[in-house]
């Protein structure tokens, strides 16, 4: 696993998605583009999701948090903060979740290794 720093503890409001760039040391991008992720505290976890809603490819971290799930604000897809699931429509596909974990006061994720599911 390659862990990177993308932020800080202290940058993070509970259920306030927090947009964060990832560097180009993780590779976890699609077709060679940036990966940006949303960091996201909600009842006391940390959770990593792909900034991008898989329907319109608006940033989710525009969108609300409500019940460990991230709401697209333009058309009302949420998804699963843990797993990436979409959970209604319009979007039909997952986005994906990192892991996470903290050291100190920096918040990091792995690009390289997406969490799987099964339902994904």
């Amino acid at each position: 696993m390659s862990f990177v720093a993308i932020a800080t503890l202290d940058e993070l409001t509970d259920d306030v998605p927090l947009a964060c760039e990832v560097p180009e040391t993780g590779s976890g991008r699609q077709d060679d583009g940036e990966l940006e992720v949303a960091i996201v505290r909600h009842q006391g976890e940390l959770y990593a999701i792909e900034n991008e809603c898989s329907h319109a490819k608006v940033p989710l971290s525009e969108g609300d948090v409500i019940d460990c799930a991230i709401e697209c604000y333009l058309h009302g897809s949420t998804f699963d903060l843990r797993t990436g699931r979409a959970m209604n429509l319009p979007a039909t596909q997952p986005v994906r979740v990192f892991p996470v974990r903290i050291e100190g006061d920096d918040i990091l994720i792995d690009p390289d290794n997406p969490l799987i599911f099964e339902d994904n």
